[in-house]
């Protein structure tokens, strides 16, 4: 099996492309990396960006796929409008099925994405996603609603909802996530006590990607993969994630 992440780069392994690639070898699957961005950064700190060329992004995208058929996607860090509209032209093309994780905010608060995405995102990104994986920071910018408590993160799903399937991580909010894919369901989970997060919204999302691509239903796909990130949580080391917990 193989399964394509289109995605920044995070020099310290703990986020972006080096995150998505271990944790899909971590659930076995073969990843393959188109990188969006370059950036310099630690786990607390990110201190300067470089996109990469619109067009060599498109490039990566088709050299990969002159050798291979890949089925899903999972889209990271999508740094301009410019590179999310390429990468929509390059998922309608090619018909992917794609795991958006709407990465606009990093953990330390910088920003890792041009102000104006989010319009973007909801006009040429998210129709075409079979999922979106957004944290309540990310879910109250795609939505427009505050939220303060999962009542919140219900109504801002059901607005998302109108553009695709979404499940709003519930890292930030009691540790549950709340799914909306025709309905509203609540996938309890657990919140840590834990510094071990750096990167935790690109595992879930590349976990998810790897269990729907192995054929497990939504409900069930989402639960695995907030069972495997707590579990990368938990066996983390110094403020980053370990994908490679015995499974």
């Amino acid at each position: 099996m193989t399964v394509m992440s289109i995605a920044g780069f995070d020099p310290s392994g703990g986020a972006g492309i080096l995150n998505d690639i271990k944790t899909f070898h971590a659930l076995q699957v073969y990843g393959k990396a188109v990188i969006t961005a370059l950036t310099a950064q630690n786990v607390s700190k990110v201190e300067d960006i470089l996109p990469v060329d619109v067009e060599f992004i498109k490039k990566q995208i088709d050299v990969i796929l002159k050798e291979e058929k890949i089925v899903y996607v999972k889209t990271g860090m999508l740094y301009s409008p410019d590179i999310i509209k390429a990468v929509a032209g390059k998922v309608e093309e090619h018909e992917f099925q794609l795991v958006v994780d709407p990465v606009m905010i990093a953990g330390s608060g910088d920003l890792l994405s041009q102000k104006n995405v989010v319009n973007s995102l909801k006009n040429d990104l998210l129709p075409l996603a079979q999922l979106t994986t957004p944290n309540i920071y990310e879910a109250q910018t795609l939505s427009g609603i505050e939220i303060k408590k999962e009542e919140d993160a219900i109504k801002a799903a059901l607005r998302i909802g109108e553009l695709c399937n979404v499940v709003v991580t519930g890292g930030h909010l009691n540790g549950n996530d709340v799914l909306f894919n025709g309905s509203i369901k609540v996938l309890e989970g657990e919140l840590l006590e834990n510094e071990n997060v750096h990167g935790s919204g690109c595992t879930y999302s590349a976990a998810a990607t790897v269990y729907l691509l192995k054929g497990y239903p939504f409900d069930e796909a989402l639960l695995k993969a907030g069972e495997f990130t707590r579990n990368s949580i938990k066996n983390g080391f110094k403020g980053t994630l370990n994908q490679f917990w015995k499974f």
